[in-house]
């Protein structure tokens, strides 16, 4: 069930909060604040990666892009590396761009994430590493 939250704005704000949302490529501006506003309480709540504190148990996803060649350096990764809990990976090609990616779902601590993500931007033919958390929440579906 939806609930109007409102809050007043002055005129200039509230012209670039309207640009923002529409660079950003939302159609629908409550969907961009509620997306904003949760992006911003998780930095709040743990701040970035490279800020958290070692044993901070996380879940969520690496994603890489790569060029070919790099394969068995990935693997390492997924195989043989005990420092995340891999729960999924996945492939693919990307046409467009002529870039593949690799998206790893896995659960770990702060230190390891960072091992991990330190270990893959020093690896060549690495174009780009992000990690995505998944959000804080005290219930749910899962």
């Amino acid at each position: 069930m939806s609930q109007i939250i409102t809050f007043s704005a002055d005129k200039i704000f509230a012209d670039d909060l309207e640009k923002l949302i529409k660079n950003s490529g939302y159609q629908n501006r409550s969907r961009f604040l509620r997306d904003a506003a949760i992006y911003f309480a998780d930095l709040q709540q743990r701040g970035e990666l490279m800020d958290m504190k070692d044993d901070e148990t996380l879940e969520g996803h690496i994603v890489i892009y790569y060029q070919h060649g790099i394969e068995d350096k990935l693997t390492d990764v997924r195989h043989t590396s005990n420092l995340l809990e891999i729960s999924s990976y996945n492939h693919h090609c990307l046409k467009h761009s002529h870039t593949c990616v690799d998206i790893i779902q896995c659960i770990g601590t702060a230190k390891n994430y960072r091992k991990v993500i330190e270990k893959l931007q020093n690896t060549p033919n690495i174009d780009k590493i992000q990690f995505i958390s998944a959000p804080i929440r005290e219930e749910g579906c899962c």
